[in-house]
């Protein structure tokens, strides 16, 4: 019985790591994710190599029974961060992330969160003795996250950087950093919107 399992095991294991391909691949338009090599940090360049994400949204945590998402940010560059406030890496990256928004929002850059596996009290006191100024989708049994096709909803932290026209410019598996977050979402902001 215990090879059976681990048999099964395995074979599952096997089925959910399986992908094609050396990019994000573009099904109608819109974005699929694929780590090529098992990479952690991913970036789509030219832009022209970009697809679009999906019109993501969910419930806000701050405005119970509010919808917000991707639409709510149109024209802008959008960076998408994937957290918990059960996470130890979130709480290391949240002031780098709004120190990011404080720098750029100017230019045209907003932020959205999307807050996994949480407790909407935890996750609101969470945002709250942060500072933070952006929102997020509660999206505790990750239906939202089910709406980026092939997207790992297990790993937390992790962002998503759109630019201007919402196609996905780079992707992030790891805590992000400022260094690497800033530099990115000035050019991006710069790029022409059309």
């Amino acid at each position: 019985m215990i090879r059976l399992l681990t048999l099964i095991a395995a074979l599952l294991l096997l089925a959910g790591c399986a992908t094609t391909g050396k990019d994000a691949v573009a099904v109608g338009g819109e974005f699929q994710f694929v780590a090529p090599g098992g990479q952690m940090t991913i970036t789509y360049d030219p832009p022209e190599s970009r697809s679009r994400l999906p019109q993501l949204s969910g419930e806000s945590l701050l405005h119970p029974g509010q919808t917000i998402g991707v639409g709510d940010h149109a024209g802008k560059v959008l960076v998408i961060n994937i957290w918990g406030s059960w996470c130890g890496p979130c709480r290391e990256e949240m002031p780098d992330l709004q120190f990011v928004l404080d720098q750029t929002r100017a230019d045209g850059v907003a932020m959205m969160g999307i807050d996994v596996r949480d407790d909407r009290a935890a996750a609101a006191d969470f945002v709250r003795d942060r500072g933070l100024t952006f929102d997020s989708i509660y999206d505790p049994p990750g239906r939202a996250l089910f709406q980026l096709r092939g997207y790992p909803r297990n790993v937390v932290p992790s962002t998503i950087v759109l630019d201007r026209r919402h196609r996905v410019a780079a992707v992030y598996l790891t805590q992000i950093r400022v260094s690497e977050l800033l530099p990115l979402v000035e050019r991006l902001a710069a790029e022409p919107a059309v």
